[in-house]
């Protein structure tokens, strides 16, 4: 009886020839690992992100920053926007024009209900007592505007709002009789228009002298070179005399004519007259249309 026969034994593994190429997974392992520049973490050498903090080492991108609960970051903190994604940003936060629209139109509506309101608190105010601004009603210190409004309250009356003022000159017949006047008293007529401006002296002039009287009375020799000055504030008028040698006498529109000369400066009331000399009378008043059209036709 004839044994059994044996299982062959597999034949050995062939040699790999000299020179072929090792297998990637030989590769990999025979490689050393990587390191992170970023981290400085390790990494397998065929990683293509670092596995502790993400860098990329195929791009060489840096991670973005990833926030923690504690207020760190992984990666370091995360970098100033550029001025590009700074200007995206800002564009994506603007509002739409619609809205901008419709806040304009709230706003103007605001202010007309405040201008409104202005003009009801206005119409209430009592005459002469100035309302306080929006700035004092705010609490915000306005000094320019405050400063403005008190010299609109007390500056002193403007010349260019007061009225224009005329000087009459006449021969006056009454004051001539109570002088002792040895010349004779020429025949009275209309009266010289004479236009003031902020004052006036009255008297004779005198070349030798450099005397030029803005109300000359030259034909009365009992007028003195300088005989009285006129002033104003713009509204009213004074008369001073000038130590003058008959005096300056100021009396009313009626009654009997002044006795006493003078001694102070004086306030001339409207249709005062104002005697001076041997005949002369004098009457400040405002002027009317027709003088004004005279002293236009002189000039």
């Amino acid at each position: 009886m004839s044994s059994p026969e044996s299982t062959p034994a597999p034949p050995p593994a062939p040699e790999p020839l000299a020179g072929a190429p090792k297998s990637a997974a030989s590769k990999a392992d025979a490689a050393p690992p990587q390191t992170c520049p970023n981290c400085g973490g390790s990494s397998p050498a065929d990683a293509l992100f670092c596995e502790a903090c993400g860098y990329d080492f195929t791009t060489g991108v840096m991670p973005r920053p990833v926030a923690l609960t504690d207020g760190t970051f992984i990666g370091g903190p995360p970098a100033a926007p550029t001025p590009a994604e700074a200007e995206a940003e800002a564009e994506a936060a603007e509002p739409e024009s619609g809205e901008a629209e419709s806040g304009e139109a709230e706003s103007g509506e605001a202010e007309s209900g405040e201008a409104a309101d202005d003009a009801g608190s206005s119409a209430a105010a009592p005459r002469g007592v100035a309302e306080p601004s929006a700035a004092e009603h705010s609490g915000i210190d306005a000094p320019s505007l405050s400063t403005a409004s008190k010299r609109m309250a007390y500056r002193p009356p403007s010349r260019t709002s007061a009225k224009e003022w005329v000087v009459e000159i006449w021969i006056d017949p009454d004051w001539y009789a109570g002088q002792s006047s040895p010349e004779p008293c020429p025949s009275p007529g209309v009266p010289e228009i004479v236009p003031l401006r902020d004052g006036a002296l009255v008297g004779r002039p005198s070349a030798s002298r450099n005397i030029r009287p803005e109300i000359d009375a030259g034909s009365d020799t009992g007028v003195s070179r300088r005989q009285a000055l006129l002033t104003t504030d713009g509204r009213r008028w004074w008369v001073e005399d000038l130590d003058s040698a008959n005096g300056t006498y100021v009396g009313p529109a009626s009654g009997s004519l002044p006795e006493d000369p003078i001694t102070s400066k004086v306030e001339v009331d409207a249709d005062d007259r104002i005697y001076v000399g041997a005949w002369t009378r004098l009457v400040v008043r405002p002027a009317t249309p027709s003088d004004r059209a005279s002293s236009s036709d002189r000039t």
